[in-house]
């Protein structure tokens, strides 16, 4: 168990269960596609400097990002891969999008018609990924309209505009593969009718599809939440654990029966018991739904969340669990000795997905990397 000498609370990141993770991908998918790693959102919470920094030892094809401004942030890291911006840029980011040579995800016309205008005038010719409605419904142009903005395409990417990629957004791939044939069936009608240029990389699976059905891997894949330990649907291999979620003990209170802990005092005493508080609340990114519903783990034991979470701090019952003191370090997600606590089950008690409890870490958790060096 890593720690921070210093730290009330923090999350320890694996580099190695990330790298192996990616290769885990990588394997699935066979040596004629390559990846195209998402580290939009700061790499899902847990940092895009180190991300960037284990996932550049799997020769990724690019990054894949959320905003410009992410994308700008990977060049000033030194990052010369490409990079994709594979949600829509406002009008306003284009000058640093294309400043930064990022490559753009188009997803209507005037997004189209906005990237070639930015590229004239910078006197530069901007790369570009078509985006494809198939079914998300987010963003994108729809596959059904193919004969009535494929004109359009064709004449921009003759022009200011280089046409680098295309792809499409899997609704359901963790649920099953039905949803994705249609949507694979609907992407490959449209590019029939587009005929893009030869070289045209298509890029179409997350990572539940890229572990579910590897046939689609025809050039590149964007696996996100697998490579950060989240897991992706039922009856797939599941991912090494990469954070772990850990906290301080700041105070023991013996309860006599009948005190209350916490706003709204939502529990009670039964009995003499012993409870701990831990130094790490909402205002760090625990959900507040975990109150009265979680656990954690101190000295290897399941100790129960009592009452409800404050911003700063987290009330247990260690009453069965022997000689906690102050100073002691709960695990909030990951193992001590035997005991585990996945992310997943953490976000399946909060009512959400493991995307939403790392990108919901604040930065008041020092993020703590292992391994780095490849050691």
């Amino acid at each position: 168990m890593s720690t921070n000498p210093t730290a009330r609370a923090w999350a320890e990141i694996d580099a190695q269960s990330l790298l192996n993770n990616a290769r885990t991908v990588q394997s699935s998918i066979g040596p004629d596609a390559r990846l195209l790693p998402m580290v939009k959102a700061d790499a899902y919470g847990l940092g895009v400097t180190e991300a960037a920094q284990v996932l550049e030892r799997t020769d990724p094809w690019g990054f894949g990002v959320a905003t410009a401004e992410e994308g700008a942030q990977l060049r000033a890291l030194g990052v010369t891969r490409p990079v994709v911006v594979v949600s829509p840029v406002p009008e306003g980011s284009l000058l640093t999008a294309l400043e930064s040579e990022l490559q753009v995800g188009i997803s209507s016309l005037d997004a189209l018609r906005e990237t070639a205008d930015m590229a004239e005038s910078l006197g530069s010719r901007a790369g570009v990924h078509l985006e494809v409605d198939t079914g998300m419904g987010r963003s994108g142009l729809d596959w059904r309209t193919v004969d009535t903005w494929g004109p359009h395409v064709s004449q921009a990417t003759g022009g200011k505009l280089r046409w680098v990629g295309c792809y499409t957004h899997l609704h359901s791939a963790n649920e099953g593969p039905e949803s994705v044939h249609e949507q694979w069936r609907r992407l490959q009608g449209t590019l029939e009718r587009l005929r893009p240029p030869e070289g045209v990389v298509v890029h179409v699976l997350n990572s539940s599809a890229a572990l579910r059905l590897p046939e689609y891997a025809v050039a590149v894949v964007r696996p996100g939440i697998f490579l950060y330990g989240g897991e992706i649907g039922t009856g797939l291999v599941v991912p090494e654990p990469v954070v772990a979620l850990r906290a301080r003990v700041v105070h023991i209170k013996e309860a006599a029966p009948g005190d209350s802990v916490g706003y709204g005092a939502t529990y009670h005493a039964q009995g003499a018991e012993r409870w701990a508080t831990l130094s790490i609340g909402y205002g760090d990114g625990l959900s507040r739904a975990l109150g009265n519903r979680g656990h954690v783990l101190l000295r290897g034991v399941r100790a129960p969340i009592i009452g409800r979470i404050s911003m700063d701090v987290t009330v247990v019952n260690i009453t069965g669990v022997p000689d906690v003191g102050r100073g002691d370090i709960a695990t909030l997600i990951g193992t001590d000795g035997e005991a585990r606590i996945t992310l997943d089950e953490v976000a399946g008690l909060a009512g959400t997905i493991s995307y939403e409890v790392l990108t919901g870490l604040t930065p008041r958790i020092p993020r703590i990397w292992k391994g780095l060096d490849g050691s």
